[in-house]
C-alpha cells in the first residue's frame, strides 16, 4: 500500500538483533576493501591507504577550514568534489517540500570523542560524521550497497575491536555475540583443489567407455529408417505417387 498514507500502514519491519550485527560487521569489513569502495563510486585514487586512519588531533578541529585542509592532505577532497559535481535539482514534488536538491554521498568520518569534529565537518557537502559507538548500517551501506569510504580517527579504529570483538579474543561489548568467522581459511579454491592433499585421495580417472546412443527414428516419418526395415519401401512409394498423379489427370 503506497497511497494514501494511513496510520495502520506497516512502517517498520522487525529484524533479529544478530542479523543487524552481522550486517553491521559486514558493512564495516567491506569499507576496508578498495575494490568495493571504488565500485561504490568513491574517488580514492589519491588516498594513501584503505581503510584510512588519521590522528586523534582531527577530533579537536572546530573550523571547517581545518577539515577541508585535512581532506586535501589525505587525498579525499576528490571525493568531495565529486559530490559538488552531482548536486542537481530533484525531480518530482519533493522540490516543493523543502527537498530541492539531491547529491551523491561523500566520505564518512568516524570519531571516538566529539571535541569539535562534528562542527568542523558538518558543513561540507556529502560528508557525514558518525560516533563509533553509534554506527548506523544505513550510513555505512546506503541503499544496501556496501563499500562506503570511511575515515577513522585512531581511537575510533581501536574501539572497533572492543565493540565488535576480534578473531583472537572473540569477546565484545555485545552480549552473547562474537564476530563472525570465515567458513574456510583459504578462499583460493583453485589452489585448494590442486593441492597434494586433495589430489592424493581422488579416484583415478575412469576409462573412456562411453556408449554412443542415437535417437530412434520413426519409420513412418523417416524414409531412411523405413528402408532399413523394408528395402522395397521406395519402390512402393514411387508407385503410389504415379497412381496419385494419374488420378489427378483423370479428374481434369
Amino acid at each position: 500500500m503506497f497511497a494514501p498514507l494511513k496510520t495502520w500502514r506497516r512502517w517498520h519491519k522487525r529484524c533479529n538483533i544478530n542479523q543487524r550485527r552481522y550486517a553491521m560487521t559486514s558493512a564495516i569489513a567491506a569499507t576496508g576493501v578498495p575494490a568495493l569502495v571504488m565500485a561504490k563510486g568513491h574517488q580514492v585514487d589519491s588516498v594513501p591507504e584503505i581503510p584510512l586512519v588519521v590522528s586523534n588531533a582531527a577530533q579537536e578541529y572546530k573550523k571547517t577550514k581545518q577539515a577541508v585542509d585535512l581532506l586535501k592532505q589525505l587525498g579525499a577532497w576528490d571525493d568531495v568534489k565529486r559530490v559538488y559535481a552531482t548536486r542537481r535539482m530533484r525531480a518530482g514534488r519533493g522540490k516543493s517540500r523543502d527537498r530541492k536538491h539531491v547529491q551523491k554521498l561523500g566520505p564518512a568520518i568516524i570519531y571516538a570523542q566529539d571535541n569539535g569534529i562534528v562542527r568542523a565537518f558538518r558543513n561540507i557537502p556529502g560528508v557525514e560524521v558518525l560516533d563509533v559507538n553509534n554506527l548506523n548500517v544505513l550510513r555505512l551501506a546506503p541503499g544496501g550497497h556496501v563499500g562506503r569510504f570511511l575515515i577513522f580517527t585512531e581511537d575510533a579504529f581501536k574501539a572497533l575491536d572492543t565493540i565488535y570483538g576480534n578473531f583472537s579474543a572473540g569477546s565484545s561489548s555485545k552480549k552473547n555475540w562474537s564476530i563472525p568467522s570465515a567458513v574456510i581459511q583459504n578462499s583460493d579454491l583453485q589452489a585448494l583443489l590442486q593441492s597434494d592433499e586433495v589430489q592424493s585421495v581422488l579416484n583415478a580417472p575412469k576409462a573412456s567407455d562411453t556408449i554412443k546412443r542415437s535417437t530412434k527414428k520413426n519409420p513412418l516419418n523417416n524414409i531412411r529408417a523405413m528402408l532399413k526395415l523394408n528395402p522395397n519401401a521406395a519402390t512402393e512409394k514411387r508407385a503410389a505417387w504415379r497412381v496419385e498423379e494419374a488420378a489427378k489427370k483423370s479428374k481434369n
